[in-house]
């Protein structure tokens, strides 16, 4: 056994082996306890990669986002993450980059969205890049590379019971609903895969998104900017169905 040991350890053959055995030991280990251990291993792992790889890209995009919307490049909002021991959601601050401008108009009051989002923003939004600051959101533990999207605080109340099952994930960067029509899908269709994701958390399914998030990236489907959107906002949209 010895003998055989030694050998495995100096030669390629044995160390191709060792290192083949290894990674189908990780990946089924991984596999096995993704949900309640290594999801977060790898939000904090990846993110932190992606952190450092990317930063001169982030480094460039607040300078030019300084001087596009002329002070402060980014945009920071309250958002409801995951449920919590006591019941309720963590509300945390997402931070992403700034795609409209403060333009106010002769009484002081902002212009309407369409008008404050310039080219700048809408290239921005069209290629996701604005959504790169919320790496750091991923590396302190508010969000999951893939999960479902934070939304506003204000739509809380709206939810159905069964809707607010998202919440008992971390909020993600992308996830089911973002690769199976994003914007251009209904609220109960976005939260309905948002559910189905939340009752089917893997390995494989998360690996499966971040590529087709990747592929969606590239080739720019599915992003609506500004009025392109399909369906307005959840509590104006549930209010008038209450009323």
């Amino acid at each position: 056994m010895k003998e055989f040991l030694l050998t495995l350890v100096s030669s390629w053959w044995g160390i191709f082996l060792i290192c083949i055995v290894s990674i189908t030991l990780t990946v089924l280990i991984s596999a096995l306890l993704y949900r309640p251990i290594f999801k977060r291993v790898y939000d904090v792992l990846l993110s932190g990669i992606a952190i450092i790889v990317l930063s001169p890209l982030l480094l460039c995009l607040i300078i030019v986002g300084a001087i596009k919307m002329k002070g402060n490049p980014f945009f920071t909002q309250k958002r409801p993450g995951k449920i919590g021991k006591d019941g309720n959601e963590k509300i945390f601050t997402l931070i992403k980059f700034r795609t409209m401008s403060n333009a106010k108009d002769k009484d002081g009051k902002l212009l309407p969205d369409d008008v404050r989002l310039n080219k700048y923003g809408r290239m921005l939004r069209s290629t996701s890049l604005d959504e790169l600051p919320e790496l750091f959101n991923i590396f302190i533990g508010d969000m999951s590379i893939v999960g479902p999207r934070p939304l506003l605080v204000s739509y809380l109340p709206y939810y159905t019971e069964e809707e607010r099952h998202r919440h008992n994930v971390r909020p993600g960067l992308t996830g089911l609903a973002q690769v199976n029509g994003r914007n251009a899908i209904s609220w109960e269709e976005k939260f309905s895969f948002d559910i189905k994701y939340v009752n089917n958390i893997s390995l494989f399914a998360d690996i499966k998104i971040i590529l087709q998030t990747v592929l969606k990236v590239i080739k720019k489907s599915d992003i609506l900017v500004g009025a392109e959107h399909k369906v307005g906002k959840l509590n104006e949209e549930r209010s008038k169905k209450q009323d």
